[in-house]
């Protein structure tokens, strides 16, 4: 794992934004908020090097995490890192590297992304369960609560945002952009240049 910014101090409870950030959004940072606020006590925001299921469009990887950097800049609690795998097993093996085998560490996430883990097809039975003793889950609600299967719910917890981010996506984004439509409300107020930039080219 490359760390492009590291955040000082002792970490117990580890939280992980994972994604593409094309681009990021004021939903990401939002979730990411709301895990130092309530749950945790450093947000890691990273990107992998290459995507097991899809590769980088449009703007690339380095772009992006320009983007991200920029977004959490001077924010007390968040690290930004490029990490080699794709999967979440990979990323939080990777990050116990760094952090030691006593951090917890937990993935932030909303309500659709969590179907998409836990009914994600793994190749064997138990095997999400078995990553479950790992990482842990914190979904925030995105067009309804996420309810998780009943023997997960000591790994699969709630987390609450405080606002209502269901309108905000890097899709719609992209979409706003193509169409000429005003978007730079839903990107943080210190990339709007910078995602001009990137996606106005």
């Amino acid at each position: 794992m490359e760390f492009l910014q590291k955040n000082s101090g002792p970490v117990r409870r580890l939280g992980i934004l994972a994604g593409s950030f094309h681009p990021v959004t004021r939903a990401h940072i939002a979730l990411a908020e709301a895990a130092i606020e309530r749950e945790v006590d450093e947000v890691l925001l990273v990107m992998p090097r290459v995507f097991p299921h899809k590769d980088y469009e449009g703007v690339n990887l380095e772009a992006r995490v320009g983007l991200v950097q920029a977004a959490v800049a001077g924010r007390r609690g968040f690290s930004v890192a490029i990490s080699e795998g794709g999967l979440f097993i990979d990323i939080a093996r990777e990050c116990r590297a760094h952090y030691g085998m006593d951090c917890e560490v937990w993935f932030l996430c909303g309500r659709d992304a969590a179907e998409r883990i836990v009914n994600w097809d793994y190749g064997a039975e138990g095997r999400f369960a078995g990553q479950l003793h790992e990482f842990g889950l914190l979904v925030a609600e995105r067009r309804g609560r996420f309810m998780p299967p009943e023997e997960f719910e000591d790994r699969i917890r709630a987390l609450e945002l405080g606002a209502d981010w269901n309108d905000v996506s890097a899709t719609e984004i992209r979409e706003r952009i193509r169409a000429g439509r005003d978007w730079a409300h839903l990107v943080p107020a210190a990339v709007v240049d910078q995602v001009r930039d990137a996606y106005l080219r």
